[in-house]
């Protein structure tokens, strides 16, 4: 069942621009996971009453995008570009330097639940390579040395 919270801010973020149910889908999504980290199979049921769409549908659109989480994530969720220019410029010492650090590889959750690690295809900030985003921070001309009062910021 949705919260009243999630209904104000779906009420609200939804209220215009979007002429279907159909075309409030992703952003309807992107709200839930907002307030719950990811979508799981209820979160769906519970969109499902709200937008008056089917499961199916819904699920297709979130397995479809890969910033929609199907998936428990942590507190944050690290996205590692791991584009042609992360790689040429250092993204394998980053690798490594965040696995040492958190202890998991792509793909894993930090024990306390603090952090996610995901590859990421592209940030689109070549310039800036090696690139990781934490949440919806993007972070460039990242170097291994720097890592550590980077996570820092993320509690």
């Amino acid at each position: 069942m949705l919260s009243p919270e999630e209904r104000a801010d779906l009420d609200r973020e939804l209220a215009d621009g979007f002429p279907t149910a159909r075309s409030k889908s992703i952003d309807a999504l992107k709200i839930l996971q907002r307030h719950r980290r990811w979508v799981s199979d209820e979160a769906l049921v519970d969109l499902e009453a709200y937008l008056g769409l089917s499961r199916a549908e819904l699920d297709n659109v979130a397995t479809f995008y890969n910033l929609i989480f199907r998936q428990p994530v942590g507190r944050h969720v690290i996205l590692l570009c791991d584009s042609v220019s992360c790689w040429i410029c250092g993204y394998e010492g980053i690798l490594e330097a965040l696995r040492e650090r958190l202890g998991i590889g792509l793909g894993e959750t930090t024990p306390d639940d603090r952090f996610t690690l995901l590859p990421m295809a592209c940030l689109g900030c070549c310039d800036g390579a090696p690139a990781l985003m934490i949440d919806e921070d993007l972070h460039r001309d990242l170097r291994p040395e720097g890592l550590d009062e980077l996570l820092e910021a993320y509690p």
